[in-house]
């Protein structure tokens, strides 16, 4: 009980210094025109996203990659597109992980539509295949969104923590191996040279891809599992897939 106060109380601090920072590249973005308005409060669509997808699809990670899960933000879009088009099985998690399946399957060789419109987060729902974690195999290469990133790998997202969860249910599951690199596609302007705040429960990246440059994080980024005790009652209650496998940990 007072291990979760203490943490109650440092995740408090860490979510305050967490949200001054996105303001501040939420800010920097819309002042350098760098992505559109209204960007704050979500992932940035940010200029150049496309060069960004085009630098991430020339590395070997990729090359090699056969199984991607990525994020369904718009800033990853050309990634997803391109996954499609290079022939790679495609994972996307299902909104707010609130399916009883939380992830869908997009199969390249499958597709009734173009990959341009399969890879739209609006319609996977339509024309993927939802799947549970025991019908998923092993991923090669888990594609994030991030609102700031730095050189170290620590990343700050839009603060739902629903990539945190993902991370942490494919690393349970065994589907995160030591080959498995997390990437993340961002502007320039994202990547901030200090120390970003982070709790246990947060990953880190190992490659960090903006329209002017490719650099790999050293050394490999910290993925935990689940944390229960950093998981409100009503989170986990509100995600089918959590609430079935707190009740099989007897957590």
């Amino acid at each position: 009980m007072q291990e979760q106060k203490e943490f109650r109380v440092n995740n408090a601090h860490v979510q305050h210094a967490k949200q001054a920072l996105r303001e501040r590249v939420w800010d920097l973005l819309e002042c350098r025109r760098a992505a559109p308005t209204g960007v704050a409060g979500h992932i940035p669509d940010f200029g150049g996203k496309d060069v960004a997808a085009d630098r991430l699809a020339q590395h070997p990670a990729w090359e090699a990659a056969r199984v991607i899960k990525a994020v369904p933000d718009l800033a990853q879009l050309p990634v997803r597109i391109q996954a499609l088009e290079d022939g790679k099985q495609l994972y996307m998690a299902s909104p707010k992980l609130a399916t009883q399946n939380p992830f869908y399957y997009l199969d390249p060789a499958s597709l009734a539509v173009s990959p341009r419109e399969a890879a739209a987060h609006r319609a996977a729902a339509k024309f993927a295949r939802p799947v549970d974690l025991d019908e998923m195999p092993s991923v090669d290469l888990v594609v994030c969104g991030s609102v700031a990133v730095n050189r170290e790998g620590a990343r700050i997202g839009k603060g739902a923590g629903y990539s945190d969860i993902e991370v942490a249910l494919l690393q349970e599951a065994g589907l995160l191996g030591p080959h498995t690199l997390i990437a993340t596609t961002v502007h320039s302007l994202q990547v901030l040279d200090e120390d970003l705040p982070e709790t246990d429960h947060d990953f880190r990246v190992d490659l960090v891809i903006t329209p002017d440059e490719t650099f790999e994080c050293a050394p490999r980024g910290r993925r935990p599992g689940i944390i229960w005790d950093h998981l409100a009652p009503e989170v986990i209650a509100a995600i089918p897939v959590l609430e079935s496998r707190r009740q099989a940990a007897g957590a």
